[in-house]
């Protein structure tokens, strides 16, 4: 049956939103399809809002998805600026804000997540940010040209890429955590003392097992009071303590949701002409056998063309390993996998040359690996995972053993 009569709706002018719509079109979808956001740009790319464009190194074009004029192109109706209200599955409509309803036989969800606000005295203070949109990008970057000094609240992956871009451009960074170490909760205390010295040795005052109690000035903040009474004076404050998922159009919709949009294997929804994809979907990974939520670029990348191809009735198991990278100062890496801190890590090679691969065990198996300004091995990091082979650890460790002797045949799934 012909797609031209059919109308695909994408609730989310995100990257997995764009992926999809631009999936629909390459698939032959040749029916009405309305990406909807409600942020005033066309979809974008998020990491670079850590790294060079946050620090003025590229330019805003780069940012974006695809170019000028493609979605007008592709016939794909962009919807800026436009909030949805409700979603009502057994209708097959969604409720725009100004009250239009808009039918559609296959929905898409890529509503992302947004970033956890933090709530103490002074929170609503002028110069305490957040980093997640373009907008609030353009903010920083204009905090980052005036320079002096900043706060950040959280040592994750996007305060600890901030704390690095901000260094980068002179100003004088704090960073401060409840943890022990940076990234503690994602790559355990070897790894994050790892990212703690990287960071240190780069003139960052790393405040670590300590909170926030409160931030102080007149109307604009001044001041950073800690849990443990010290006071750390600043011109701004970053807070990145973490995301959680945008449900709550889907939750109010009915769907299933639990940490995300509940989906299948194939990214549909408790509802199965709606589907789900990106941060804000907590996938059944057949590989690992339970639900999996990703916050990460690559995920968003390939799940998005994944759950159009569903939409489009060629439903397959999304069973891609986790992967992310990230770049601090001259320090890049990429992780794939899911570890845990409880896990055994093994290095092969010297952290302190800051040249080596770290791989996460368990019963002997290889769960995660992070390779750190090594390059062209992730491919065989990932077949290792997957052979789920006992490995030796001597083996393992040594660089002089090829790591394609230890695994099966290499999968490359970065892009």
């Amino acid at each position: 049956m012909g797609t031209s009569n059919r109308t695909f709706v994408i609730v989310g002018a995100s990257l997995a939103g764009a992926k999809a719509a631009e999936t629909l079109r390459a698939e032959g979808f040749d029916g009405r399809l309305v990406l909807i956001g409600d942020e005033s740009e066309r979809p974008y790319e998020r990491p670079p809002l850590t790294k060079d464009y946050l620090r003025g190194e590229s330019p805003r074009e780069k940012t974006f998805v695809h170019p000028e004029g493609y979605y007008e192109q592709h016939s794909i109706e962009l919807m800026t600026r436009t909030a949805v209200t409700a979603i009502e599955p057994a209708r097959s409509q969604v409720t725009l804000g100004d009250g239009v309803e808009l039918g559609f036989d296959r929905l898409l969800l890529t509503t992302g997540a947004e970033p956890r606000q933090i709530s103490i005295p002074g929170a609503d203070l002028d110069g305490v940010r957040y980093l997640r949109t373009l907008a609030d990008c353009d903010v920083l970057r204009a905090d980052l040209e005036t320079g002096g000094r900043v706060a950040v609240i959280g040592a994750g992956w996007i305060g600890s890429e901030f704390a690095a871009s901000a260094r980068q451009r002179g100003c004088e960074v704090t960073v401060i955590d409840p943890a022990s170490v940076p990234l503690e909760r994602v790559l355990g205390t070897e790894l994050g003392t790892f990212y703690r010295d990287v960071h240190r040795d780069h003139g960052v005052q790393m405040l670590l097992g300590t909170g926030v109690a409160a931030f102080e000035g007149g109307d604009r903040v001044q001041r950073v009071r800690t849990s443990d009474g010290r006071t750390i004076e600043c011109d701004f404050v970053v807070v990145a303590i973490g995301v959680a998922p945008r449900v709550g159009l889907a939750s109010a919709a009915g769907l299933k949701t639990d940490d995300g949009i509940v989906v299948d294997q194939s990214l549909a929804t408790s509802s199965p002409a709606v589907f789900a994809a990106g941060d804000v979907a907590n996938s059944w990974h057949p590989f690992y056998e339970r639900y999996v939520r990703v916050e990460h670029w690559a995920n968003a990348l390939n799940q998005g063309p994944a759950a159009a191809r569903a939409m489009l009735g060629r439903p397959a198991a999304y069973d891609r390993l986790p992967y992310f990278y990230s770049d601090q100062y001259d320090i890049g890496m990429e992780y794939s996998g899911l570890g845990t801190p409880e896990d055994e890590v093994v290095f092969r090679g010297d952290p302190t040359s800051r040249q080596f691969v770290a791989f996460w065990l368990r019963a002997q198996r290889v769960v995660a690996g992070m390779n750190v300004n090594v390059w062209d091995v992730n491919e065989h990091v990932q077949a290792l995972i997957r052979s789920r082979r006992p490995v030796e650890v001597g083996a393992l460790a040594d660089p002089d053993t090829p790591l394609d002797s230890l695994d099966g045949e290499p999968t490359n799934e970065t892009n």
